[in-house]
């Protein structure tokens, strides 16, 4: 049974003067007020001083470049850290500006894959007068490294590409390579492992060879057609990137042959893997770009934290073929 409160309200009136229950009141509102302040210190503390890292992608038109993205951005996510994803789209001039803007905003940690091999140190020289650790991935600075370097190893997966058209072509052809950026790391590693397979195999041997300036598709077919046009004996096509090799089966199929040409493309993108499915290429090299976002993203927070890291950390590719093609279709790795 509910009480009129007006009786007790006149007593501790009667008792207590006004002012008192009013500074009584303002008193326990101020330490209440206090209280949650304090409570929500941490919080807002956390909030101000969370980690943000900058991601510095060469070209994210590119399959590759986006998957890396892709995986440091879901995985910065699931940990809470702010990731600052910019876009050089090619362009070394573009991204030295993105990664000063990033710089002025203060991040923790630059996540930095290079648009080519032209002015690739200045960036990382950049960051690490600012005190920013920098996390290298699939292309490194030869003047100035990053602190630590995440790839593929691209010379025993080109190696392996290599042993593989050999095995395939009984070790006789005429080869033409398309290669990708002059310069770069993955260039520069794919030559060498290809070029020790083909030294075993002394009658396959490399009837042209040119650079393209961005790994595109486009750039592809139309070097594989001036090639085929100059060579239209070539039996091989090694496109240095699956967008590469794609290009070369298009020159090849728009040119008429009378023989058959073998493809092969490098990186694993989700077209150059459908491209193997249906036997457009005959093999391609998966990289792991999942695991490379995942570890660009933990090597860039142990390097906050003050840790050493190894100053190369290479992972295996895997060479894909028509037989094993489904397992990467369903998840890439």
């Amino acid at each position: 049974m509910l009480h009129d409160p007006a009786p007790i309200r006149r007593v501790v009136l009667a008792r207590y003067p006004e002012k008192f229950i009013m500074k009584t009141y303002l008193r326990v509102a101020a330490a209440a007020m206090f209280a949650t302040a304090i409570l929500a210190a941490p919080l807002a503390l956390a909030q101000q001083n969370k980690i943000t890292i900058g991601l510095a992608a060469a070209n994210l038109d590119a399959d590759f470049f986006n998957q890396i993205k892709q995986s440091v951005e879901a995985n910065g996510n699931k940990k809470g850290i702010k990731i600052i994803t910019v876009d050089a789209k090619g362009d070394s001039a573009t991204q030295l500006n993105q990664i000063n803007e990033l710089l002025a905003q203060k991040i923790d940690a630059l996540i930095y894959i290079p648009a080519g091999a032209t002015a690739a140190g200045v960036p990382v020289r950049a960051a690490k007068a600012a005190g920013v650790p920098v996390v290298a991935v699939d292309r490194n600075a030869p003047d100035a490294p990053g602190d630590t370097f995440i790839a593929t190893d691209s010379v025993s997966a080109a190696r392996a590409l290599g042993e593989y058209v050999i095995k395939t072509t009984e070790g006789k052809g005429a080869v033409a390579i398309i290669q990708g950026q002059l310069g770069t790391t993955p260039e520069l590693d794919r030559d060498k492992g290809f070029n020790e397979a083909l030294a075993n195999a002394p009658d396959m041997k490399v009837v042209a060879k040119q650079g393209s300036k961005a790994w595109h598709q486009d750039e592809g077919f139309a070097i594989a057609q001036a090639m085929l046009k100059r060579d239209p004996a070539i039996t091989v096509f090694f496109g240095r990137a699956d967008a590469l090799a794609l290009g070369a089966a298009r020159a090849v199929k728009t040119a008429s042959l009378d023989h058959k040409v073998m493809i092969v493309g490098f990186d694993g993108d989700i077209a150059g893997l459908k491209a193997v499915k249906s036997g457009v290429l005959a093999a391609t090299m998966t990289q792991q770009t999942q695991l490379m976002g995942r570890m660009s993203l933990d090597a860039a927070l142990d390097l906050i934290a003050g840790k050493k890291l190894p100053p190369v950390q290479l992972q295996p590719a895997a060479l894909t073929t028509k037989e094993n093609v489904d397992r990467y279709l369903a998840e890439h790795p």
